[in-house]
C-alpha cells in the first residue's frame, strides 16, 4: 500500500512538473514570435506575461520543493544530490554559454537551473522542519512584497568582479521570492497535508507525466529548437 501511495504521489507531482513544462513551452514560444517582431508583447512589463512567468516558476519550485523533502524522507541521499548536482550544474553552465553567444549583453548568470541548483542545497537545511519552512516562507514573501528583502546589494557587489550584466538579464531567479515557494513545497510533503488524487493512467495523464518525469531535458533542447524554427521562417518570408 506504500508503494502504491507513493507511485501516486511521484505521478502527481510528474503531471504537475508537466503542466509547468507545457506553459513554459507556450511562454518561450511568444517570446520568440515577440524577439522576430511577430507579435507585439510587452512581456517584462504587461501583467498577464509577469503572471504567467510567476505561476510557472511557482509551479516548478514548489514540485522541486515536494520532490526534494520525498527523496530526501529517510535521510540525505548523498548520491542522489551529487547526481543532481553535476546534471543541473552542467545544465546551468551551458545555459549561460548559450545565453551570453546570444545575448551577449543580457546572459543569463542566475536563472531558473542556477537557483534550482542553488535551492537543493539550501532547502537540506529546512528538511523535517515544516514549521520553519512555513514561517520562513511567509517571512520571505512578506519582506519581499514590503521591500524589505532582496538582493541588490549582494548584485553590486558581485557585477563588476563577475561582468554581470548591469541592466538586464534574460532570465533572473532571485532568492527573494522564489525560495519561499521550495520552502512551501517542503511544508506540504513533511506535514504530508499535500493532496495526491487517485489520477487514473490515461493517455492524458501518462503524456503530461512523462513530459514531468524529463522536465530538465526538454528545458534544455526546447528554446533551441523554438527559436530556430522562428528564426528559419524568419529568413524565408514567403513561407510566412
Amino acid at each position: 500500500m506504500e508503494y502504491i501511495l507513493k507511485q501516486q504521489r511521484l505521478h502527481y507531482l510528474d503531471v504537475t512538473r508537466g503542466i509547468a513544462i507545457i506553459c513554459m513551452v507556450i511562454y518561450h514560444f511568444c517570446f520568440d514570435l515577440d524577439n522576430f517582431n511577430y507579435l507585439e508583447l510587452n512581456m517584462d512589463t504587461d501583467l498577464f506575461w509577469r503572471g504567467f512567468r510567476a505561476l510557472i516558476i511557482s509551479l516548478f519550485l514548489t514540485t522541486m520543493g515536494m520532490s526534494l523533502a520525498l527523496t530526501h524522507a529517510q535521510g540525505i541521499c548523498w548520491s542522489c544530490l551529487k547526481k543532481r548536482t553535476l546534471l543541473l550544474g552542467i545544465s546551468a553552465i551551458l545555459v549561460s554559454i548559450g545565453s551570453y553567444l546570444q545575448f551577449p549583453e543580457s546572459w543569463i548568470y542566475f536563472g531558473i537551473l542556477h537557483f534550482i541548483l542553488f535551492a537543493s542545497w539550501l532547502g537540506l537545511l529546512f528538511l523535517g522542519k515544516p514549521w520553519l519552512s512555513l514561517i520562513t516562507a511567509i517571512i520571505i514573501l512578506i519582506g519581499y512584497f514590503l521591500d524589505w528583502l532582496d538582493t541588490q546589494a549582494l548584485f553590486s557587489l558581485l557585477q563588476q568582479p563577475l561582468q554581470l550584466p548591469p541592466y538586464y538579464t534574460e532570465d533572473l531567479v532571485t532568492v527573494f521570492p522564489w525560495f519561499a515557494w521550495v520552502l512551501i513545497g517542503i511544508f506540504l510533503v513533511d506535514k504530508g497535508w499535500y493532496v495526491y488524487p487517485q489520477l487514473q493512467a490515461n493517455l492524458i495523464s501518462k503524456k503530461v507525466g512523462f513530459l514531468g518525469r524529463h522536465s530538465l531535458l526538454i528545458y534544455m533542447i526546447h528554446q533551441p529548437i523554438l527559436f530556430g524554427i522562428v528564426m528559419l521562417f524568419s529568413s524565408f518570408p514567403s513561407l510566412v
